[in-house]
């Protein structure tokens, strides 16, 4: 749950047991003000416009995408701050159609008795389905709820269109080194929720080591820096002195929980692209297993799959992207256990076809053309004339249509003249 705005932070949680617990450390140092929200000034930083709309209780429907650890439900408690709306946490993984509708009857209760708004923060949004989905639509467009979604996944595949148009995206991105860097000193030096009286002091080399473990995500880092720190034994004087020994030994006990969404996640499904590439369909499976097995998220794979199939397979086997595409579907609709068999058929497929990523060159090199050349002109042959001054101009004029005179496709060119003899496309020859 979040807090509300006035709200003490909640430093405890309930066991099973009934009994009290300290919150983890990346919930305790959750920034509750802007000035320690750190690694994403571009969105939130002084005069920002999302800031702005923020402070000033102006905020629109707003969807944040970004990775793991980013802020994003950080963002959405300086949200629940900073709002007289009455705010509601909801939980995709936790939630269904049923809450959704009593928190929409009781928003719209409150705004007719009340003329309050309700803000409605969605975390993990993309686990809703399309139609799951369509249930925010009505309540967003009369201004019932003002939706704040969070989600890890890209909203252009994973958020309907309609509520797509209807909200703001903000991307947020991996925090940086200078972010974490502070991240950790804030935790190390707070003595209220923080580590402050630990007496924990990290070297130099060990920062690095932790920096680079989180890897762009402040819950990650804090969540390791807190396990190590609890685990180094104090010295005679009280103090714990962390070296890169020591983080090393704390990280390799906690290795496995964390390699799914850390480097584990990246050259795993690398090791998979290429062995596609090279038509190893034995490598391809495995490294399909391991990723499976890690619990990695059947639509990545079939994403990468859908790339894969234009990517490196190209027009040397049109049906590709037709067997990639259906595949992606099967997984959406299939769900696992059952789509790991869909995955394995696409898997075989891609990694037994003839390559030829002639299209993908191709188009990287016009791409370039495109950046360098600026803004050429069409020209006059290829535009169309709708109206008289277009016709007086010359627009379609000596355009030769190639069903009816064959040889206009030799010599009849269709570039501006600047680029009158590049060649992008040059498939392989069929064998």
């Amino acid at each position: 749950m979040l807090m509300a705005p006035d709200a003490r932070p909640d430093l405890f949680t309930a066991s099973e047991t009934g009994r009290h617990v300290p919150a983890p450390l990346a919930e305790r140092m959750r920034p509750r003000e802007f000035a320690d929200f750190v690694g994403q000034d571009d969105i939130v930083g002084p005069d920002r416009p999302l800031r702005r709309a923020i402070e000033a209780d102006r905020l629109s429907s707003v969807i944040f995408w970004g990775p793991p650890g980013s802020g994003k439900t950080t963002l959405a408690h300086l949200i629940a701050r900073h709002t007289k709306a009455h705010f509601v946490p909801f939980s995709a993984v936790t939630g269904g159609i049923p809450e959704l509708r009593e928190i929409i009857k009781a928003a719209e209760h409150r705004l007719a008795l009340q003329q309050q708004k309700t803000v409605l923060f969605v975390d993990e949004i993309h686990r809703f389905n399309k139609a799951q989905q369509d249930a925010f639509l009505p309540h967003v467009e009369r201004g019932t709820v003002v939706l704040v979604g969070a989600t890890t996944e890209n909203p252009s595949f994973e958020v309907i269109s309609p509520l797509l148009s209807r909200s703001l995206v903000v991307v947020l991105k991996p925090l940086d080194e200078t972010a974490l860097d502070g991240i950790i000193d804030r935790a190390l030096g707070d003595q209220t929720v923080g580590l402050g009286g630990k007496n924990a002091r990290v070297s130099p080399e060990a920062r690095r080591r932790l920096i680079s473990y989180g890897n762009g995500d402040a819950r990650s880092l804090l969540t390791a820096l807190e396990f190590i720190v609890e685990q180094c034994e104090a010295r005679p004087d009280g103090t714990r002195e962390i070296d890169v020994q020591v983080v090393e030994s704390g990280l390799l006990a906690r290795s496995l929980r964390y390699d799914k969404s850390g480097e584990e996640h990246y050259t795993l499904i690398s090791a998979y692209i290429k062995s596609l590439r090279d038509s190893d369909p034995d490598g391809a499976l495995y490294w399909l297993a391991r990723m499976l097995d890690a619990g990695e998220d059947p639509k990545f794979i079939a994403r990468r799959m859908v790339i894969f199939a234009s990517e490196d397979i190209g027009n040397a086997d049109p049906l590709a992207i037709v067997v990639a595409t259906s595949v992606a579907q099967a997984v959406q609709f299939v769900g696992l256990p059952e789509a790991q068999i869909n995955l394995a058929h696409g898997t075989t497929y891609m990694a037994s076809r003839p390559k030829d990523n002639a299209s993908y060159v191709g188009l990287i090199e016009a791409l370039k053309d495109a950046k360098a050349y600026g803004n050429l002109g069409v020209p006059l042959h290829l535009r169309n004339a709708v109206t008289s001054l277009m016709k007086e101009l010359g627009y379609g004029t000596d355009y030769r249509y190639v069903h009816d005179d064959p040889s206009a496709r030799e010599d009849q060119t269709h570039l501006p003249p600047a680029l009158r003899d590049r060649r992008y496309y040059r498939p392989k020859p069929l064998e």
